[in-house]
């Protein structure tokens, strides 16, 4: 099985699915690096390694919500009851739980209530718009309206949210505990919100879904028992590396990037990313099989720690990108994620289809010739719902982008890189039904496009900016 079509890509992000979850630290995540690996090998790559990196795996062992005495469906917060980012062990109410009035906050601040030794009720926001983007963005291909519409516009992600405002302050306030409404969500509890690595989540909590939410409310509920206990451990996050030498520049390396793990099912989150990378990897392969290599050489790289911390990408960048004498000159990084449908709240309240793409961006700090072939590329190979975003202003700051690739930018290396953001993104639901295949070859096949006008053009020049004035600016301040 091999090729750059849609069911050896399907067929791939099948295998993942089957694994999940993939969380590092899990036999999911374990099965997902050496899955990939062997493909690599398969494929016919000069060398491939997986370098580990320690990070910390989060698990629920037991969590329940009761309010006056009737028992509620919820979900504990991923990463919550974690006051600061090495601890481990048993953490959360202990065994007898938590008992305290409820504090309704709504989308209130939490700064305007009393919430010392109470629980904190509060609407969940989804704060960022698909509009959001369009002051960076300055190209857009969208030639069937599937984005520059006032609805898709209007529409959030599920990645940028108050999560982290409300429990930084319910938390400084006293509060013993967070009850989270999700307000812009479907009807599920089963949001598996990211672990925010600079923001420690340091109150127990649970999810509920909007519906519950307007019932506790109607009812007036006033005390809550809140049992949440969870544990965190160190473990070994895993980098995939699958190196394809080139014949005339060996040290300098195009990487081409996405992640293996995932928290639920992760068929589009990111199983697309990964098939991708390894569609990528075999059709190269077969190149080399037959004498024909790049001039720059190629490393293909899956990562984990995506939903823990980000470590194993800081350990990359440090080796690869920051280093005084790295093995690798990585000229440009091109990742993948997120190749999936739109997906809006349905009449009977879960996910329903639009049978479109979700809109998308690509982030890049490109030079002005690789942007005119960006843009060339995105219209050959219709991938439309896309927008390009101007990512050189962020490069220089600590946050960095908001996709897989966003060590790598702020380490130095001109970048594009596609991502997306489905409302079912950190859900169970995250099943291979939201794939989106009409679209899966396509995006291979633009990126093997970026991947050869970059190998035509000379390494240094990449970037927007020449690569001897990168070098002298600040990096790393992750």
């Amino acid at each position: 099985m091999s090729g750059i079509d849609r069911d050896s890509m399907m067929a791939t992000i099948s295998d993942l699915v089957a694994m999940a979850p993939r969380a590092s630290g899990t036999p999911g995540g374990d099965a997902a690096a050496e899955y990939v690996a062997n493909r690599m090998r398969q494929a016919g790559l000069d060398e491939v390694w997986i370098e580990e990196t320690p990070t910390f795996a989060w698990s629920v062992t037991d969590h329940s919500l009761t309010i006056d005495g009737t028992a509620i469906t919820c979900r504990a917060i991923n990463h919550c009851a974690v006051a600061d980012g090495e601890q481990t062990g048993d953490l959360g109410t202990g065994p007898e739980g938590i008992t305290a009035q409820i504090v309704d906050i709504g989308a209130g601040k939490v700064t305007d209530f009393d919430v010392r030794g109470k629980i904190v009720l509060f609407d969940l926001a989804f704060t960022m718009t698909a509009a959001s983007l369009l002051p960076l963005s300055w190209y857009i291909h969208d030639p069937d309206r599937g984005l520059l519409r006032r609805d898709v516009l209007k529409s959030v992600n599920p990645y940028v949210t108050s999560l982290t405002t409300v429990m930084t302050a319910a938390s400084q306030a006293g509060a013993v505990g967070v009850i989270g409404v999700l307000r812009d969500y479907p009807e599920s509890v089963n949001y598996h919100n990211e672990y925010y690595r600079r923001t420690p989540l340091a109150l127990p909590g649970v999810w509920i879904t909007k519906d519950t939410g307007q019932r506790l409310r109607a009812s007036g509920a006033s005390q809550a028992h809140l049992t949440v206990h969870v544990r965190r451990r160190e473990v070994a996050a895993k980098t995939v590396c699958g190196l394809l030498r080139g014949a005339k520049r060996p040290k300098d390396a195009i990487m081409i990037q996405s992640h293996h793990d995932s928290v639920g099912p992760g068929a589009v989150e990111d199983g697309t990313g990964v098939a991708e990378v390894i569609a990528l990897a075999e059709h190269y392969g077969r190149l080399a099989a037959t004498g024909v290599r790049r001039d720059s050489s190629l490393l293909f790289t899956t990562f984990d720690s995506h939903f823990t911390g980000y470590h194993a990408h800081q350990a990359f960048a440090r080796t690869y990108l920051l280093a005084d004498n790295p093995p690798l000159n990585i000229r440009l990084n091109l990742t993948i994620e997120h190749v999936g449908l739109r997906a809006v709240k349905g009449a009977d309240g879960g996910f329903e289809s639009t049978g479109t793409t979700e809109p998308r961006a690509i982030f890049e700090n490109l030079s002005p010739r690789m942007k005119l072939a960006l843009v060339r590329t995105i219209r050959r190979h219709r991938l439309h719902t896309t927008a390009v975003v101007n990512a050189a202003v962020l490069e220089y700051g600590r946050m960095g982008i908001p996709t897989d690739a966003s060590f790598v930018l702020t380490s130095g290396v001109p970048t594009a890189s596609l991502v997306s953001g489905p409302m079912y993104l950190y859900d169970d639901a995250d099943t291979e039904e939201w794939v989106d295949v009409d679209q899966l070859e396509p995006v291979a096949r633009a990126f093997i496009e970026l991947t050869d006008t970059a190998d035509r053009l000379p390494p240094t020049r990449l970037g927007l900016l020449p690569q001897r004035v990168r070098e002298r600016l600040p990096r790393g301040r992750w």
